[in-house]
């Protein structure tokens, strides 16, 4: 069977013409460089010969003609695209040589750079001159804008009358403030008296009764939850405080909301259980459980709202607690959480609804009037909500009851960090991307592994050979597959071959595992990572490579450091709180000795024996030298254990306080009032 076609069909189909593209010419050749289509000013019988003849015109070496040629011939050959750049005299010429499909010819096309470079500088010129007339137009219009600001100046002028009547009219709104405050103050010695007063009255009942047990404990009970309600009023006070000083600042970290939701409904069940009340609790569409945010930020906003339900819902009535996540407007490493706290209680006016989030604001009716708080609660909520970068809303009837709306977008945490633990393996990576080794040993250490890395495969193995001739083998070795020279599956046979090893040998990749496995296999590899390697990609990639078993992190968490005998020494200036401490820690049976401050502290660290002292409490307002000075002290001893923990008790409880502690080389903060059990907590992880 024989097909002809028509050799102008073949040029108009293959775009061969000069008219068409004035930059660019095509010919179509054959294996032995015989033209089967010409285009442009070709009229040798041979491509290979027109090469040849434009090198000689042009006075250039024939050497270089015959090189060009002879790798055109050798592409050709081999049926693989070439692509190169002549160069003869002033002009510089692109050919690219392509084999056509279903024949035995070949397209060779050939662009000119000078033809492309004059119609580049034309384009410069018009360029040029659009850009002198966009010149010319930004320059009226910045005449415009002179012109209108002149005018805006005599405008000013004639404003300044008005300036006046606004400055009188926040001088009666500092007035207004001023009363507000001053209304603050009187609620709050209300407020502050009520718990005082329970504190002092019961103390004095219990001590009355010391030969009545049953009452003692009842007056302790009752003091205590007098404390807790005092310690929320100077909570809220000290907050706004931060907030209009513009010094409250959030603390982010890895959050589970999982966690976020049954500490709430822990906290606010036995308040609902008081008043009798109905509580419901209602998640769904949850995508993302684990996130970062402030958790205590995020926990002070729902028990803001939720105190305030419980406190202005009847007995009987309902309070209803709602969280769903949708897709976040900020991408796909976010999720916007909705949280919804609405009951069936007392609601609100409208006139109070619209000033609910001003500072020092409570709502003067007598249905509340019994009703203990500062009015704090709320402005603090909208500051914490804002900082956040969400949003709050409420909606509210008297007698209907109030619900409050708040949106925010938080960040994902595919995992928690702490979840995340590797044996102190001695690791390498091998990958031709540095980016990539850096990052990925980045990753590996965050996870308690060592790793070392290199760009291509001859390299890896003779840093493996090194290390087993030192005995400190490699635990884990990463192979990429595609590495230049020797590949990843032929670097994992020389490594089998020089060292009769063990080692387990993974392959990394973004490829497909099932098309190179079989291979792979035979060549001692043990498995395969896929790209990109997160964090957590390389944990469970590299787990199953551990001796841990599921019942290992059980046991683990049922084991706890026996504290019995060990000697803390506790910085702290004031007598009564070192009675507290020493009363409350006893119960340990520590060896606790005391420091009076700062200076007396460090002494007498410096002059015990090493590892005498198991760990240190310091409080940080001290005479002499303060918590930080101490604690920076005792870390730039030149001892063996000046990496001692250092666990702060303190008064200073913000966000900065604590990061304070932090750069000043302590290991963890514990606010006061002492809680026994978050200082036992501290001491069993850092004394083990």
């Amino acid at each position: 069977m024989a097909a002809v076609l028509p050799v102008d069909y073949i040029s108009q189909t293959l775009s061969l013409n000069e008219s068409d593209n004035s930059f660019v010419y095509s010919h179509i050749i054959r294996l032995d460089g015989s033209f089967v289509i010409r285009t442009g000013d070709a009229y040798r019988d041979s491509y290979f010969d027109r090469i040849q003849g434009l090198f000689e015109d042009f006075g250039e070496d024939k050497k270089i003609a015959q090189q060009h040629i002879s790798d055109l011939q050798a592409a050709m050959a081999s049926h693989q695209v070439y692509s190169s750049v002549f160069e003869f005299g002033d002009e510089r010429r692109h050919v690219y040589c392509t084999p056509l499909a279903y024949s035995e010819w070949y397209l060779v096309t050939v662009m000119p750079y000078n033809s492309l470079n004059q119609s580049v500088n034309r384009l410069n010129r018009e360029w040029g001159y659009m850009t002198f007339f966009s010149c010319g137009v930004v320059l009226l219009a910045l005449l415009l804008i002179f012109a209108r600001y002149f005018r805006l100046t005599w405008q000013q002028i004639n404003d300044l009358e008005a300036a006046k009547e606004e400055a009188i009219l926040a001088k009666e709104e500092a007035v207004h403030a001023n009363k507000a405050k001053s209304e603050f103050l009187s609620n709050m010695s209300h407020d502050i008296r009520t718990p005082m007063n329970a504190i002092v009255g019961m103390t004095a009942i219990a001590i009355a009764n010391l030969d009545n047990p049953q009452q003692i404990q009842n007056c302790l009970k009752k003091i205590s939850l007098s404390g807790k309600h005092l310690l929320g009023l100077i909570n809220d006070v000290l907050d706004m405080s931060k907030i209009e000083s513009g010094k409250m600042s959030l603390n982010m970290d890895l959050v589970s909301l999982r966690e976020v939701m049954d500490g709430i409904v822990s906290i606010i069940q036995p308040q609902i259980k008081m008043k009798k009340q109905q509580f419901d609790v209602f998640i769904h569409d949850i995508s993302a459980e684990n996130v970062c945010c402030d958790s205590v930020r995020l926990n002070q906003i729902l028990l803001n709202i939720l105190s305030n339900a419980v406190k202005f819902t009847p007995e009987g009535e309902s309070i209803h607690l709602s969280l769903f996540e949708e897709l976040s407007p900020k991408g796909n490493h976010f999720i916007r959480i909705h949280l919804s706290v609405k009951d069936t209680g007392i609601g609100m006016s409208e006139e109070f609804k619209n000033k609910i989030f001003d500072s020092f604001s409570r709502e003067d009716n007598t249905r509340v009037h019994k009703t203990e708080g500062t009015g704090l609660g709320m402005t603090i909520t909208k500051y914490i909500v804002d900082a956040m970068g969400g949003t709050i809303e409420v909606e509210s009837s008297q007698g209907e009851g109030t619900e409050f709306r708040i949106i925010l977008d938080l960040e994902k945490a595919e995992i928690l960090e702490e979840d995340m633990v590797l044996p102190q393996w001695n690791m390498l990576v091998v990958d031709d991307d540095e980016q990539l080794c850096s990052s990925a040993v980045a990753s590996l250490k965050s996870i308690g592994v060592k790793a070392d890395w290199t760009l291509d495969g001859e390299t890896a193995v003779q840093m493996v050979e090194e290390h087993h001739k030192k005995h400190n083998d490699y635990q884990v070795i990463l192979l990429d597959w595609k590495l230049p020279g020797m590949d990843g599956i032929q670097t994992a046979k020389e490594i089998r071959q020089k060292i009769h090893h063990d080692v387990p040998i993974l392959l990394i990749s973004a490829y497909d595992w099932s098309e190179i496995e079989e291979e792979a296999r035979s060549a001692g590899i043990n498995g395969f990572i896929a790209k990109p390697l997160f964090k957590s990609t390389l944990f469970y990639g590299l787990k199953p490579y551990t001796d841990l078993t599921s019942g290992q992190p059980e046991h683990a968490a049922q084991t706890r450091t026996d504290l019995k005998g060990r000697h803390i020494l506790l910085a702290e200036d004031n007598d009564l709180n070192w009675e507290i401490a020493n009363e409350l820690l006893s119960e340990l049976n520590l060896n606790l000795e005391w420091a009076e401050n700062g200076k007396i502290c460090v002494d007498k660290f410096s002059q015990s024996s090493v590892g005498f002292y198991d760990a240190i409490i310091m409080d940080l307002r001290m005479p002499v030298m303060t918590g930080y000075e101490a604690a920076v002290a005792i870390r730039n001893l030149k001892r063996a254990d000046a990496d001692i923990p250092i666990i702060a008790m303190t008064a200073d409880a913000f966000a900065e306080d604590i990061q304070h502690c932090l750069d000043c080389g302590m290991n963890a903060h514990a606010a006061k009032p002492i809680d026994i059990r978050e200082i036992t907590r501290l001491l069993e992880k850092f004394c083990n």
